[in-house]
């Protein structure tokens, strides 16, 4: 079994990667790194949670090591699709770079510019940047990329979900040909296949069987739900989702709620928070310090619930998680595969609860194909309650004749008044009378 003594990285990120408790590189850290090592062209297909982030990391550190950067000219680039992605490959240099010198910048979304314009004043040799914000400081004319020597596209299939591929082009075009490049993506769709046939120099392709299974600790449900009528389905499934959350009880420590949408993820946390759920969103309109604030809550247990969609919720590494709550089925079966993987781990029991709606069966039956296995449907615990609180009608339960009422709409002081005892309700009620209905 390979170990990482055997990649031919240095003593000092060996030693730091030790003190942070690994031995055994994962598969695609025992495929990435060597050929890295040797400066050629990487195209690593994996997924998230594969130790996909420390097969760039490590050999860019150890081929940094000696030089120096200059000022508005970064040595190396990682692109990532999230602010959240970018700041936890920010955290994986700080732990695998402790002993050795190396300085570096992250350029995202939710910070000021001055604070990062002050960063690549003074020459880094990391640059870890959305392609957004990257952009906007290369117009404002703050900084250049012609001393890039290595240069990192991590996640580049949700590169390619969020509209993000005409901007890598133009990055890459930014930077020298001469560079190496690492490219990562979980999957390889045909604009994904173009962009590294054009940008990749016979790239080493190192490619790690998807994980399409699930954890046996985790336990999977499926609540099926039709809603009374199709302009009351999001609140009955807001309802819904509250039922599921009592039912498990003290069972459900903390959970993420997934939606497939950033305006749900929203209205669903408004809608927790105002039935007295201590939940928070996290998405892309929020600024950096306040998403930093809800994730911090959230690892810490002051938070109970994390309302989120699939983009805003990559990368994070949450440890201890006892729930994950689909409100929406996801329209890609792996996006399933990711969000339940949050719970579950180390060995730890977890639940998964989806919630269905008639027209989500094809996808849950393509997720049941993926993963191999069926997901056990449900009752769904309102349906459950409604009929627990209804009891059956008895003969002697049946309303009486309403005559006598009748009788009394149509008289006043004793005396019939107009048409008689049939004269309608809404004539011979008085206004006062009628505003009490």
């Amino acid at each position: 079994m390979t170990k990482f003594s055997d990649l031919a990285l240095s003593p000092k990120i060996l030693e730091a990667v030790a003190a942070a408790g690994y031995e055994t590189p994962t598969p695609i850290q025992n495929g990435a790194i060597p050929p890295a090592l040797e400066r050629r062209d990487v195209l690593g297909i994996a997924q998230t949670g594969t130790g996909k982030t420390a097969s760039f990391t490590l050999p860019m550190i150890h081929m940094l090591a000696s030089g120096r950067a200059r000022a508005r000219m970064p040595r190396s680039l990682v692109l990532c699709p999230t602010r959240e992605l970018a700041a936890q490959v920010a955290e994986s240099f700080d732990t695998y770079s402790r002993d050795i010198k190396l300085s570096k910048a992250l350029l995202i979304g939710g910070v000021s510019f001055k604070e990062q314009d002050a960063l690549i004043d003074r020459g880094v040799d990391v640059l870890i940047a959305t392609p957004g914000r990257l952009l906007d400081h290369f117009e404002r004319g703050k900084l250049l990329l012609t001393g890039i020597e290595i240069m990192v596209v991590d996640e580049a299939d949700r590169m390619l979900d969020m509209g993000f591929i005409p901007d890598i082009e133009r990055i890459f075009s930014l930077t020298p040909f001469t560079r190496q490049t690492l490219f990562f993506s979980a999957t390889m769709a045909p604009e994904i296949e173009r962009i590294t046939n054009l940008f990749l120099s016979n790239p080493a392709r190192v490619e790690v069987a998807r994980r399409a299974t699930t954890s046996e600790t985790v336990t999977q449900e499926v609540v099926q739900m039709k809603p009374s009528r199709r302009d009351r389905a999001a609140k009955e499934k807001r309802e819904l989702l509250r039922a599921i959350i009592e039912r498990e009880g003290d069972e459900c420590r903390n959970a993420i709620v997934f939606c497939n949408r950033k305006t749900d993820v929203d209205i669903v946390a408004k809608s927790l928070q105002k039935h007295g759920f201590d939940a928070a969103p996290i998405h892309g309109d929020l600024d950096q310090p306040q998403r930093t604030r809800t994730l911090d809550k959230f690892r810490d247990g002051e938070l109970r619930f994390l309302v989120a969609s699939d983009v805003a919720a990559r990368g994070l590494d949450i440890p201890r998680v006892s729930h994950v709550l689909n409100f929406d089925v996801p329209s890609n079966s792996e996006d399933y595969v990711h969000r339940i993987g949050r719970t579950g781990r180390a060995g730890r029991e977890g639940k998964a609860v989806t919630i269905s709606l008639p027209a989500d069966e094809k996808l849950v039956d393509a997720i049941e194909k993926l993963i191999t296995q069926d997901i056990p449907r449900v009752g769904n615990p309102m349906q459950a309650a409604s009929a627990k609180a209804e009891r059956p009608k008895r003969t002697r339960d049946r309303k009486k004749p309403q005559t006598s009422s009748l009788e009394a709409i149509g008289r006043r002081g004793g005396r019939t008044v107009g048409m008689g005892d049939h004269l309608p309700s809404f004539i011979a009620m008085s206004f006062k009378e009628r505003a009490a209905v």
